[in-house]
């Protein structure tokens, strides 16, 4: 639908100012409003997925905490050893006279005293501390319930715990503390570490405020609910204390006891995290309703609504007066290039703005004028490109080289050498045959090397040792191309200033890959190095100033350098062709430098650079 309207727009048969405002107007309002609805639902879907991840994890880490604080206090019998009075007092009969009797529990009450509830973990409610039929204890408050008739016998002697600690609740004993203090007992055997026998069983009352303290690190919200409970749903801890003691009926219903699910749809329902102790047989239980995690996001949702509608309102009017303002420029736009089509280039959109009206004012400038230096650089590349292929075939085969060719053939005959002379006829006929061959304007690397080479082995079978030469090759040659005729003029340039006053020439060609300094990419370097007499410092200066015009020259001098130079920046660009660098009495070093030319490339060389009259390239 919404397809159909924006074709119905653009069909519209109206101005395109009027086009603008109703287009402007449906690109604030759809979306916007798309904007609200997808921030509003993608944001309580992330709180809910961060909600059901990290609170898992938090729940881990609290019944961790809870653990590490459960075993210190199941250590706390530990300290009874500390009194060898305690310890001989606890060896003793539980049938004594009464006297003794009172006069033991006062001492063992006095040190439980000092021990656990002065100086001890402020956590701790009371100590009980059963020996024989004995009741030993001290509590920070007052307490009922817990006697020698009904505690004395299911925690007597007879129990054993194998030096475990186990954790009551308060439902298994008949102890209350007063005002109804929640917590929890951990019971843990006490033996003698002499004879290994039982000297009786502790019982060390913790309140629950330490849970409290423990969850309230990991969660502050107060709409939150936190709980801990045993597997049969009983409520050990509660943030709210009238919860404590009551059975959690949904325990059964729940889909998991590691993770986090969701109960209810829409704000009304409720994201609980669950985590089950590894030690104790409890499980720890993280509740809150979705409407407290959306508060933040309704009041976004409030505040995108106002805001989408004061947006309409201003760009409303916005819309008619910029309009109005860009379809003045693009009216005269379109009048001025209705002239450009009847070949008048000689127009100018005179708009100053720096927006992109300004911009698109000057960009039609600039092409007209580009336009117009491209006609007259047009016409002058092709008269160079002529000028280039006329030198070009005028080098491709030097007639002192041919001569003298045809002179040392002419001695081997003589001399009966016929492999020399095989050799040489067919060395020579394939150079000839690669000069005649005018097709393309790029070889294969492979056969521009095959042609250099061909020259050199002519010329090393004419001067025998005294000329050596070595060619490396460090990237594959029969994938890429080259302009033809480039290596060739350079190493005969080489071979005939070397050999006039050297008794022995070396030359060295070196076809590899090199990160151009002014492209930033990969090149094709050919560098033709030898040890010659080399350049003097004046005549390469003006070597290299005749590189620099780009110029072709007479067939003399400097005619294989300069001519090689001018086609390669003539066909592929100015960040390529040849760079000098010799030193008189050194030698001198020739870097050919061409873009990496693959088959692909050769159509957009053709497109860049054009072709000639017979659609060579």
């Amino acid at each position: 639908m919404i397809f159909k309207w924006w074709k119905a727009i653009y069909a519209w048969n109206s101005r395109l100012s009027s086009k603008l405002i109703i287009v402007y107007c449906l690109l604030t309002v759809i979306p916007i409003s798309l904007l609200g609805a997808i921030s509003y639902i993608q944001y309580t879907k992330s709180i809910e997925e961060q909600i059901g991840e990290y609170m898992p994890r938090f729940l881990n880490q609290a019944n961790a905490t809870i653990a590490k604080h459960m075993e210190e206090f199941s250590e706390v019998p530990s300290l009874l050893f500390n009194s060898d009075t305690i310890i001989s007092i606890l060896r003793h009969d539980a049938y004594q006279s009464s006297s003794n009797y009172n006069q033991e529990q006062f001492t063992v009450n006095s040190y439980l005293a000092r021990t656990y509830l002065e100086n001890g973990n402020p956590d701790v409610l009371g100590v009980f501390l059963i020996s024989k039929n004995r009741l030993f204890y001290s509590t920070r408050i007052g307490f009922k319930g817990l006697n020698g008739n009904d505690a004395l016998i299911p925690y007597g002697n007879d129990l054993e715990l194998r030096g475990n600690a186990k954790v009551l609740l308060p439902n298994e004993l008949s102890l209350t503390f007063d005002n109804g203090h929640p917590y929890l007992l951990i019971m843990k055997q006490v033996q003698d570490v002499d004879n290994r026998k039982s000297l009786g069983t502790m019982l060390v009352a913790v309140q629950l405020d330490f849970i409290d303290k423990i969850l309230r690190q990991f969660e502050n919200n107060e709409k939150a609910d936190l709980w801990l409970m045993n597997r049969m749903g009983e409520i050990i801890y509660h943030t709210d204390n009238e919860k404590i003691g009551e059975i959690d009926s949904e325990l059964p219903k729940y889909p998991l006891l590691n993770g986090s699910f969701r109960k209810g749809s829409g704000r009304e329902g409720v994201i609980t995290s669950i985590s089950e102790s590894g030690i104790y047989d409890w499980i720890l239980v993280h509740s809150i309703p979705m409407k407290y995690l959306t508060e933040r996001t309704d009041w976004i949702r409030n505040v995108t609504i106002f805001m989408f509608f004061c947006i309409v309102l201003i760009t409303s009017a916005l819309s008619i007066s910029l309009s109005l303002k860009l379809t003045r420029p693009l009216v005269k736009l379109s009048r001025l290039m209705r002239q450009v089509e009847l070949g008048r280039f000689q127009v100018d959109l005179n708009i100053q703005t720096k927006d992109e009206i300004g911009m698109l004012a000057r960009s039609f400038n600039s092409m007209i004028s580009t336009i117009r230096d491209l006609i007259e650089k047009n016409f002058e590349i092709r008269l160079r490109q002529k000028e280039s292929e006329l030198y070009a075939l005028q080098s491709q085969i030097n007639p002192h080289f041919m001569y003298n060719t045809l002179e040392t053939i002419n001695m081997a005959v003589e001399e009966g050498k016929s492999k020399t002379v095989v050799e040489m006829v067919t060395l020579l006929g394939r150079m000839l045959r690669f000069s005649v061959s005018n097709s393309s304007k790029f070889v294969h690397i492979s056969e521009e090397v095959q042609h250099m080479n061909d020259f050199l082995t002519i010329q090393k079978i004419r001067f025998k040792d005294r000329l050596f030469v070595e060619t490396t090759q460090k990237t594959e040659m029969d994938s890429y191309y080259t302009p033809k005729f480039i290596l060739q003029p350079i190493v005969e340039n080489a071979v005939k200033y070397g050999l006039e006053t050297r008794k022995r020439l070396s030359i060295h060609v070196v076809i590899g890959r090199e990160l151009g300094a002014r492209s930033g990419e990969e090149d094709m370097v050919f560098r033709i190095r030898d040890d010659g007499p080399g350049i003097s410092h004046e005549r390469l200066e003006e070597l290299e100033r005749s590189l620099r015009s780009n110029t072709l020259v007479a067939k003399d001098s400097e005619f294989g350098l300069s001519n090689v130079n001018a086609r390669i920046v003539m066909m592929l660009g100015n960040d390529y062709g040849l760079q000098l660098h010799s030193a008189q009495g050194q030698g001198t070093e020739i870097i050919i430098r061409i873009p990496i030319l693959s088959e692909v490339d050769l159509p957009v060389m053709i497109n860049e650079k054009g072709a000639d009259e017979n659609g060579e390239i």
